[in-house]
């Protein structure tokens, strides 16, 4: 992904609410529509980079729990 991808996804989100943002993962993740991952990625970037070990391993376990159920 280029970094200009990258800065344009956080400019748009940039100051938004809790809410805002809800609505953005909500609507990204209904959509089904490929072109909307490398927002989430970006989104999933920016929450690794700050959060703390511990938030990282919540993270973490929930994913591995979730990818290990059938879907």
């Amino acid at each position: 992904m280029s970094l200009n991808l990258r800065k344009a996804i956080i400019h748009n989100v940039q100051g938004n609410s809790q809410d805002e943002l809800r609505d953005t993962i909500v609507d990204a993740i209904q959509g089904g529509e490929e072109k909307t991952l490398p927002g989430l990625g970006v989104l999933l970037e920016v929450f690794w980079q700050n959060a703390d070990p511990n938030e990282q391993k919540m993270v973490l376990e929930k994913l591995e729990n979730s990818l290990q159920q059938p879907h």
